[in-house]
């Protein structure tokens, strides 16, 4: 008699990531995070004739990292199709049909919330340690809204982990960078330590119930940021001088932060990117996908990150053939971290116009804060405002010349989400400033103070050919909203952008049309 195979035992999973639509079939990858040496069984998927096949990526400390990759045939109409295994558990997701326009659900800092206990050993008093200091979770809030709203994406802007839980988990790496202007080679032990730690926190993370449901059932695009390397980390790192020995000392710690974000935030390996992975030869995790007339533009902004910079000169000379690729749509959706138009400082190589907004503007950086905290801008060194203002010039040559109109999705301003619009020149250019992905409702003061600045300073942004605004919203009379949440965006067939801003506990309808 045949011995029946062990069955593996799942630590994370499945994640669900997009990989793009090709004809008629809506391209997916689902990871799964194993214990063990037992390999899975093959996926089953409704739609799809044969079996799906697991791949392994990688392993650390006995977890089994597998992926696998299927591609769902689309009916006319959006369709539920379930996957799993045989005799084993099963997930739904939301397949759009042809004729459908995309929804999706934008969220900022989905790491940044304490875990659920876990009941393990291991885990557990940690974790509960953790859930009495920071916030609670919005997960079960955004599965019970796509019950209604069905979403067809997650576009994740950053904070999908949470860089400086990670840290206070790896102390040497976090001793090291408190001493960063004495840096020293980074030993083999604290590369480990590092991943060693963001490993085991994306497990405790995304394997909470409700976290676990949302992304099992709705398939993200995610981007990293500041916020998944923590403080430390990210003001080392975005302050040191191209080449220098800062550089060369923090490159190791950056490579393996780099590393969990690859597998965790695009299921891939270094040596096997994924199509969507634009320019990965060059080492850029950024990500572009075409969704039949809508875009999508996940700009990686930290991998050669430095003082004077945001992108390198691979990645520029690569942006205007990226752009090319979207000149068919109608709009194009790009996805930054931290917000590329902001008040008093929002418009490109023009000066002020008046002398209360040179003041303001002036006041207007102390909106960016430090590099590394919650409200930074990540454009707050003088030398990275010329390619913010360098990024804005193509983005909007390019669209002047293609007919497409670009929005910007990033993190919120000041703490706050709402949204403003660069106007003049021939273009208009929509920010939308997402909330913060966590129950806290009540930030403190230094972010109320910042929010009423932003207002203040978005009232002196004109120049000569431009102008920068952040509209009120008419109900409550409010240019930038309070609160926890994220953003619901569809689109109509005639290319327009219907956002609204869902802020859980708060009865007010948030919403702009682009």
């Amino acid at each position: 008699m045949a011995r029946r195979r062990a069955e593996p035992s799942i630590l994370l999973g499945p994640i669900l990531y997009f990989r793009g639509e090709q004809r008629d079939r809506w391209w997916l990858s689902a990871l799964f995070v194993l214990d063990g040496e037992v390999e899975p069984d093959d996926l089953r998927v409704d739609g799809v004739t044969l079996p799906v096949p697991p791949r392994h990526l990688t392993v650390w400390r006995r977890r089994h990292v597998w992926r696998f990759d299927f591609a769902v045939p689309r009916g006319m109409r959006d369709t539920d199709v379930a996957y799993g295994f045989p005799d084993g558990p099963r997930w739904t997701i939301i397949v759009p049909g042809r004729h459908s326009f995309p929804r999706m659900a934008i969220l900022y800092g989905s790491g940044m919330t304490a875990p659920e206990p876990s009941g393990g050993a291991s885990f557990q008093g940690q974790d509960q340690a953790q859930t009495q200091s920071q916030p609670p979770s919005l997960w079960p809030d955004l599965v019970s809204r796509h019950a209604a709203d069905r979403y067809h994406l997650l576009v994740q802007a950053g904070g999908q982990s949470n860089g400086d839980a990670v840290m206070a988990a790896a102390p040497q790496t976090a001793g090291l960078l408190a001493a960063v202007h004495r840096l020293g080679p980074p030993r083999p032990g604290l590369t480990e330590e590092l991943m060693n730690a963001g490993f085991e926190r994306m497990l405790r993370i995304w394997s909470s119930a409700a976290a676990a449901d949302a992304l099992a059932s709705i398939p993200s695009v995610m981007m990293w940021d500041g916020t998944d390397l923590g403080r430390l980390l990210a003001d080392a790192w975005s302050g040191r001088e191209d080449g220098d020995a800062a550089s060369r000392s923090l490159r190791p710690l950056i490579a393996a932060a780099r590393r969990q974000v690859q597998l965790f935030q695009t299921a891939s390996v270094a040596d096997s990117p994924p199509d969507c992975l634009w320019g990965a030869a060059g080492g850029t995790l950024s990500q572009g996908f075409v969704v039949g007339e809508v875009g999508l533009l996940a700009l990686d902004l930290w991998s050669d990150r430095s003082r004077r910079h945001l992108l390198p000169d691979r990645d520029w000379s690569l942006l205007p053939d990226w752009l090319d690729r979207f000149s068919g749509c109608r709009h194009l959706i790009l996805v930054s971290g931290g917000p590329l138009l902001v008040p008093a400082g929002a418009v490109p190589g023009q000066p002020s116009d008046s002398r209360p907004a040179g003041l303001l503007q002036r006041l207007g950086r102390l909106l960016e804060g430090r590099p590394g905290t919650a409200w930074s801008t990540r454009w707050a060194v003088a030398g990275r405002h010329a390619d913010r203002d360098r990024l804005v010039r193509m983005l909007a040559d390019f669209s002047r010349r293609s007919g497409c109109r670009i929005t910007v999705a990033s993190r919120g301003l000041a703490g706050s989400a709402g949204r403003g619009v660069l106007r003049g020149g021939g273009l208009e250019m929509w920010q939308l400033y997402a909330p913060r992905f966590t129950g806290d409702v009540h930030p403190d003061w230094r972010l109320r103070w910042r929010a009423r600045l932003a207002a203040m300073a978005a009232r002196s942004g004109r120049t000569p050919t431009h102008r920068f605004e952040l509209p009120i919203f008419a109900e409550g009379g409010h240019a930038l909203l309070q609160g926890p949440g994220w953003i619901a965006c569809a689109f109509d067939g005639k290319g327009q952008l219907h956002a609204r801003w869902c802020l859980p506990g708060d009865p007010g309808h948030y919403a702009q049309a682009i």
